[in-house]
């Protein structure tokens, strides 16, 4: 299957917007004051391993989505490349 470049440009974006917007979460989690993600004595919740599951399975996914986007990036410079210089040849 061929991607056509704004929609790979798409999947490379999406794939770094998850891990900057999980990254943050995550530390932003981390940090929790709240009581949320640990009890008082300081163990984590709950709430706690839920969340880490889900920043997770984002992080695998959205370096799954951009690794598509990269590679089909690359796919389509490479054509682009050859097809250039068969132009310039023939």
């Amino acid at each position: 299957m061929k991607l056509s470049r704004p929609l790979s440009w798409f999947l490379l974006a999406f794939g770094a917007w998850s891990w900057v917007i999980w990254t943050t979460f995550v530390k932003n989690l981390w940090a929790d004051a709240s009581g949320l993600a640990f009890d008082a004595a300081g163990d984590p919740t709950a709430y706690f391993w839920v969340h880490l599951l889900l920043a997770i399975s984002s992080f695998l996914l959205g370096t799954a989505v951009g690794a598509i986007g990269f590679v089909s990036l690359r796919r389509l410079r490479r054509e682009r490349a050859v097809t250039e210089s068969s132009v310039t040849l023939g």
